[in-house]
């Protein structure tokens, strides 16, 4: 059974700093996951923050055995450290994985529909798609009443397209921004039944007392979303999170590194024989930073050296 400190159980007092190293065992860690990965714990050292890792696995379909033991392995290869979380794949299926605070999830669920804040939606991608250009959901079954234990339905969030929520970055400015259409009416439970990303994202932040949260720019509106999500919520911890959201590194094609590219994972890296400093090295140079590095504190320093991580930081 969950022990939390609310009446849904959401850590309420935080003690100290912390940010989190979230990856998906969906495929073998890439180099742009391991840039995300030292510059949170770069900015964890600096803002005397522990590190936790919660490997994200909701999506049991993709989850692998070999894909988390990859995180420990690359982890560990690369010498990026962490204070709580699994120090294993054994560990974590018996202790730390998301199967473990589905009941969690669920009663966050329940509340939200209790309150009328969601409605269920029949919906394909290909009907959304076929009536909306960008892809983005025009709010088709909002007004429907459909059923919420109907097979076959996503759990989606109500929202408005004036909708705003409030963002601290990690330089302690705060930003109103306009929920974007992407990300009207998100889902928050799948047709599976499952927890969608979005809602078991923010309920573990807030669960484990996340205060700081690291993320590649491409996930700058799932944050608006979960921003909103939380507003939501008894517990209002989330709006004090601070976020940094930084650029990513970009394959041959000019897209962001994608799991499924093999030649980027570190296992191959390492396969083709790589040290950790050749890795640390081989992201620096992806980035095009032109200076040295053979750790992920000296990765985290070329990376901000022409950004003035000073200014950013506040300090």
């Amino acid at each position: 059974m969950l022990k939390l400190h609310t009446d849904i159980r959401f850590a309420s007092v935080i003690l100290m700093n912390k940010v989190r190293i979230a990856p998906t065992p969906s495929g073998y860690l890439h180099i742009g996951n391991v840039l995300s990965f030292a510059l949170t714990v770069a900015l964890a050292e600096r803002e005397q923050a522990n590190v936790l890792l919660r490997i994200d696995d909701m999506d049991q379909q993709r989850a692998n055995a070999a894909y988390v033991q990859d995180i420990f392995d690359t982890l560990n290869f690369l010498e990026l450290p962490w204070h709580e979380g699994p120090r294993n794949a054994q560990e974590f299926a018996t202790e730390w994985s998301q199967m473990h605070r589905m009941p969690l999830y669920h009663e966050v669920l329940s509340s939200l529909q209790q309150k009328g804040q969601l409605f269920a939606c029949n919906c394909s991608r290909s009907q959304i798609k076929a009536l909306s250009a960008d892809e983005s959901y025009p709010g088709t079954c909002c007004h429907k009443a459909l059923e919420f234990d109907k097979a076959e339905v996503n759990w989606r969030m109500q929202t408005s397209p004036s909708a705003q929520v409030s963002v601290n970055t990690w330089q302690l400015k705060e930003q109103t921004i306009t929920l974007p259409a992407s990300m009207q009416y998100f889902v928050v439970r799948k047709k599976d039944g499952h927890p969608a990303y979005q809602l078991s994202s923010v309920i573990d932040d807030l669960h484990f007392g996340i205060t700081h949260i690291v993320r590649g720019v491409d996930l700058w509106a799932s944050t608006l979303a979960q921003l909103y999500l939380a507003q939501a919520l008894p517990a209002d911890a989330f709006s004090n999170v601070q976020f940094y959201h930084h650029d990513l590194i970009a394959g041959a094609d000019g897209q962001k590194l994608s799991k499924s590219s093999g030649a980027t994972s570190v296992k191959y890296l390492r396969e083709q024989g790589y040290k950790p400093g050749q890795v640390y090295q081989h992201i620096a140079d992806s980035m095009q930073l032109r200076q040295p590095v053979a750790n992920w504190q000296q990765l985290a320093e070329a990376f901000w050296s022409p950004k003035k991580v000073s200014v950013l930081l506040n300090s």
